[in-house]
Order: C-alpha cells, then structure tokens, then sequence
C-alpha cells in the first residue's frame, strides 16, 4: 500500500492546486481514479463552476462508515525560497518535500490508496472519502460538500476523520473562526484642512486599535474551561493585509483590509460578531457627521465553528483504537472538523506530518509519519472488515 501512496501523492503534488486557481484537474484525476475501482464518485461545484469538490462511498451502501476528509487546495508558493519544484515530489533525508506534502495532500494519497484494499477486503462497512476545495482561503467548500453528502443519498458515517496533520496524535478540541473584508470609504480634503475631511485611514486605525485592545483583554484575561488548554486561551482578532491612502497630503479616501477572529470554545461566535459591529457602527457614525458619504462596509468571508470535545465520541473511540493513544490534545488551528460536527458528525482530528511544515518554503512530510498513516489506514480497514 504504501508504494502505492507514494505514487498518488506524486501525482497529487503535481497538480498546482492553490486555492486561487481551478482544481478541477485534480478532481478529474480522483475521479478517474476512483472509476478505475469501479467507484461512483459525485463532484460539488462551486458557484462559477470553476472548481470541485468529490466524495464518493467505498463499499456498502450503509450507515456508520468512516468518513476521510480532506481538502485539495493548498498555499501559494509565490516569494518563498525553494530548494526543489514545489509541484514535483522529492524524496530526500527521508522526508518527501512538495507544496502539499503536509498540509494535505499526504493523507488524500493514503486514503484513496486505501480504496483497493478495502475493495479486496470486501469491507462490511463503508470508508467514504470526501475531498473539498477552498479550506485555506475560508472553508467555503466544505458546507456545500457536506450539505450535497447529506441531503443525496449517501449513508450517514458513523465517524469523520479529518486527517490535518497532527503526527498521528488525537485532536478533539480546535477553535473556530470568522473573518471580514473591511471597507472605508473618507472624504478627500487637502490634509491642511484634515478637520474637514475624514481619512479612511485614520478612521480604520481606530477600528484595528480595537482589535489590539481586544487581545490585550483577552491576554489578561483568567484561563477558565476548556480555554485552559489553548495557547493562547483567549480570542484572537488578527488583522492581517491592509491598503489604502491618495496621497501624503489628502485626506485618506479609501481603506481596505481583512481582519479575522479565532474563537477559543467556550466563548460565543455570537456576542464577538456584535462586539465587532457595535463598533464599527460607531465608528460608521462619527464619520457620516463630517461627511453623509463616508462609511464602512463589511462582508463577512469565511465561517469555521470549533471542534468541541465529545464524550464518549464515536470517532475518538475508533481513532484512539487503531492508533493506541489514550490521550487527546488540542490546537489553535482551524479545521473542517467543526463544519462536520455542527452537521451532527462525530468528529476527530487525526493525520500524517507535522502542522509546522505546513505552508513553508520546502514543506515536507517525514516518510516516518507516511508509513504511520498507511498502517493507519490499514488497521481501519482491518477495523471495517469486522462481520
């Protein structure tokens, strides 16, 4: 199985699957892969029909089979120092290096070389693998593909693995998130007479002094639940791309930047998304008295809930079964996790390679951690064949 994985993942990384580009050639590789096995998959589009994302159901049509999940798309490379191709797969010190490899193409290739074995195994319960698109850039593929997996037909899956990099540890708890694309809109005076004009920039540094004061009461703040085992054990508010500006001496006309919040669980996505906007309310206010056409536009781009603990959680028994783990940890990363468990999925987090390498110039995956994930996969097999 495993040369077989490695094959795969070769062709996988081949495939520049950056999020700002189609995947769809990805997707036509899976898809024929799969009606190789003699296995029906159904493609998810996007809006524009620009890309896809595929599941299909390995083995018998019936309820509580294992989900794999994971998603085709991946970080850019663009200004990051490469020793190799990033899109050619490069065996090297043991580690396989590729855009990818990671982050996570690594345990797409496992699972779909796991389709054989499980064909040959003639399994009693289904391994069903989804694949989305768009996880980096806001998990905006992810609900199409559950929702179309729930409402057409396909049996409801006893447990979801995400396999996020996690060198094979359990992940049962992550935070969640949700993000903005900010909008201010000034008024042009020259900046001599600034009192009246209103500079979007300015007014936006208030907006992101907010965030700064947001996280300085959170650092503060007293660790309490579950938070204590995050770092950090508070909300975030992050912005991270900012533009804007005429010119020195003119009042700011325009501001633009994204800002987003990764919400440790147990606080509310709800009372954050009003603290947001309360502010930027006010702040849309005192603008308008010096100008009716100034303002602040919001557009909210992604979604994530955190993945919460389950007591006595079908995935986590499965998962700490087949790797022998007694113990779960969590991270402060986001995941498609939590979009499986509001849709009433147990879920877990749990796959090959390190999240450290993931997004980096020269990423990799150890062939140590490949090797764990195919004997991974097979034990679920082994698991599934159970009569």
């Amino acid at each position: 199985m495993i040369e077989d994985a490695q094959m795969l993942l070769d062709r996988l990384v081949g495939f520049p699957s950056v999020s700002s580009e189609s995947n769809l050639d990805l997707i036509d590789f899976v898809e024929s892969y799969l009606d190789s096995h003699g296995i029906r998959a159904v493609r998810v589009h996007d809006d524009k029909q620009a890309k896809a994302a595929i599941y299909a159901n390995i083995g018998p049509e019936v309820e509580d089979g294992v989900v794999l999940s994971g998603h085709s798309d991946v970080v850019p490379v663009d200004g990051q120092a490469w020793d190799t191709n990033p899109f050619v797969l490069t065996e090297r010190d043991g580690k396989l290096f590729g855009r990818g490899t990671c982050d996570m193409k690594g345990f797409v290739a496992l699972s779909l070389a796991a389709v054989p074995l499980a064909l040959e195994r003639d399994i009693t319960r289904p391994i069903q693998i989804a694949i989305s698109y768009d996880e980096e850039i806001g998990m905006t593929g992810a609900p199409k593909l559950i929702d179309h997996m729930l409402n057409n037909g396909m049996p409801k899956a006893k447990a979801v693995i995400v396999g996020e990099p996690s060198r094979m540890d359990i992940i049962n708890a992550h935070n969640g998130g949700f993000g903005y694309e900010v909008s201010f809109r000034g008024f042009e005076v020259h900046s001599s007479i600034m009192h009246k004009g209103v500079s979007a920039v300015m007014m936006a540094a208030r907006l992101i002094e907010w965030a700064n004061q947001m996280n300085e009461r959170g650092a503060s703040s007293k660790p309490a639940g579950l938070s204590k085992q995050f770092d950090p054990h508070y909300t975030t508010v992050h912005v991270g791309k900012i533009s804007g500006g005429t010119a020195l001496n003119i009042t700011a006309k325009n501001c633009d930047f994204v800002i987003d919040f990764r919400v440790v669980p147990g606080d509310d996505f709800a009372e954050w998304m009003a603290a947001f906007e309360a502010e930027v309310a006010q702040l849309d206010a005192q603008m308008k008295n010096v100008h009716p056409d100034t303002g602040i536009d919001c557009f909210q781009d992604f979604y994530a809930p955190g993945l919460m603990p389950e007591e006595n959680g079908p995935a986590r028994e499965l998962v700490a079964e087949l790797t022998g783990a007694n113990t779960s940890r969590v991270v402060s990363f986001l995941t498609e996790g939590g979009l499986f468990q509001e849709r009433g999925y147990s879920t877990i987090v749990c796959g090959p390679g390190n999240i450290a390498q993931a997004h980096q110039p020269n990423e990799f995956i150890s062939i140590e951690q490949f090797h764990k994930g195919a004997e991974f996969m097979s034990r679920l097999v082994d698991k599934l064949d159970q009569h």
